[in-house]
């Protein structure tokens, strides 16, 4: 009879986690890609606590899951390397510093975003958010988009989110099903190339795989999980329903975020449409405007750039605070829209880490996650579309008609200082390959510029 292997709770002492995890999170900025890299550098390359294999492992998993990949990667690392414990610690700290920064960012906006300088500052960085979606596209695309069928799976989705007006969360299920139907027709159509799975095995780890912390699955195990989990994750906001009604801002934004989180396929541009179109034109949370210049916030903090949810949130209650002071309201709804968001995440890792095996080699799995993949260009181009409309130009109008839904800009209201200030980014972006900090820094000084001198669109 074999014996059962040692499960070991700490194969790096949990102090050097914890500075290491702390180190990483100031560190988190550039999106996805930026922050694996980070990882990447630290854990692998530096310290060689994990294997490249295994990284890269545990990395695929997390491309399979909704919610920001990156994150979600971290809490799975701090798993294998301390347990239960470094799990937490490494996915609260990937997140703390930029939720304190847009904090205390959106703070700043609500209250002095309608003074000159603070218009002029975002005028500057609005537009350098469409250039740096319109790089998204590209990104994404081309690491994607490997064939024909894909690209039509790309073009499907936009011109159905632009055209037609599907919702967001049909698109992606549709995406899956169709990855999943055209793997069990011709398998060879829907594979994906390149990947997160190539590249060298990098340096040898200093821990070995057999190391590394694991449970064996069981019923029992899933099941604390799941019950712990779901009523971590959703009893704030009952208690919110009940104290202020299920009607209330509070009520309607934690529901709401609690559903985007287990539908943020393809990281945080995919869904930014859907919050986007819900959170301006169905809840009045906030102005279109409001939207661009919080993201553009959200690029300029460390982090997952999902935290623009909390923006969204903390403008919504502070223009809607019920009870409270508009100045408490936003704090209290930020603080509960950034838990609905991220718990789902530890929920995910913890429960399904002991079968990743199994769904590494599921393909019929794997090609759902290519359909969605290659749909989610088309989300993001539908975002970067939704920006440019409202940052180039002052007003758009909607065309609707049988199935068509259609918004487009009225051209003689274009926002000429904004379009050139767009073109440099891009230009920045493109050609000169600057970083998204630099480009931002660059925008919002020609932004400065461009309202001291008066010039329209500002």
């Amino acid at each position: 009879m074999t014996a059962t292997p040692e499960v070991r709770r700490d194969v790096v002492p949990f102090r050097d986690a914890v500075r290491a995890w702390f180190a990483i999170s100031l560190q988190t900025f550039g999106g996805p890609a930026g922050q694996i890299a980070v990882m990447q550098r630290h854990l692998v390359d530096e310290r060689r606590w994990i294997g490249q294999k295994r990284f890269l492992h545990a990395l695929n998993y997390c491309m399979l899951l909704p919610g920001p990949e990156a994150q979600q990667l971290a809490i799975y690392v701090g798993w294998l390397l301390n347990g239960l414990r470094g799990g937490l610690v490494a996915g609260t700290l990937f997140v703390l510093p930029g939720m304190v920064a847009l904090l205390a960012l959106s703070a700043i906006y609500a209250g002095y975003g309608d003074t000159r300088l603070v218009t002029a500052l975002f005028a500057g960085l609005a537009p350098a958010v469409v250039a740096i979606v319109a790089q998204a596209v590209w990104r994404v695309g081309s690491r994607a988009l490997n064939s024909p069928l894909l690209i039509g799976f790309a073009v499907a989705a936009f011109v159905a989110l632009a055209v037609f007006g599907v919702p967001f969360p049909i698109v992606i299920a549709l995406a899956a099903l169709a990855g999943w139907a055209l793997h069990r027709w011709r398998p060879q159509l829907v594979t994906s190339g390149g990947g997160h799975g190539g590249g060298s095995d990098g340096p040898e780890p200093l821990i070995s795989d057999d190391a590394l912390h694991h449970d064996r699955p069981s019923t029992r195990r899933a099941a604390t999980i799941l019950i712990v989990g779901l009523v971590v994750w959703l009893l704030p906001v009952a208690l919110f329903a009940l104290t202020t009604g299920t009607g209330s801002v509070y009520t309607q934004q934690g529901l709401f975020f609690s559903g985007t989180a287990v539908v943020t396929f393809g990281g945080a541009y995919a869904v930014l449409a859907f919050v986007a179109q819900r959170a301006v034109e169905h809840y009045a949370w906030l102005s279109a405007g409001d939207m661009v210049r919080g993201l553009a916030l959200a690029e300029t903090t460390p982090g997952p750039l999902i935290m623009v949810v909390q923006f969204v949130a903390f403008l919504g209650a502070f223009h809607n605070p019920g009870a409270l002071s508009p100045w408490v309201a936003g704090v209290v709804a930020s603080l509960l829209t950034t838990w609905v968001t991220f718990v789902p995440c530890f929920l995910f890792i913890l429960l399904g880490a002991p079968y990743v095996e199994r769904l590494r080699g599921n393909h019929a799995l794997s090609a759902a996650l290519t359909g969605i993949t290659a749909a989610v260009v088309g989300v993001i181009a539908n975002l970067g579309l939704y920006f440019a409309m409202h940052t180039l130009f002052s007003s758009t109008q909607t065309i609707t008609a049988g199935p068509l839904n259609l918004q487009l800009p009225q051209l003689d209201t274009i926002r000429w200082t904004p379009v050139a200030i767009a073109i440099i980014a891009a230009a920045l972006i493109f050609k000169a390959k600057w970083s998204v900090l630099r480009v931002l820094g660059v925008c919002a000084v020609l932004g400065l510029l461009a309202g001291l001198a008066g010039l329209p669109g500002i």
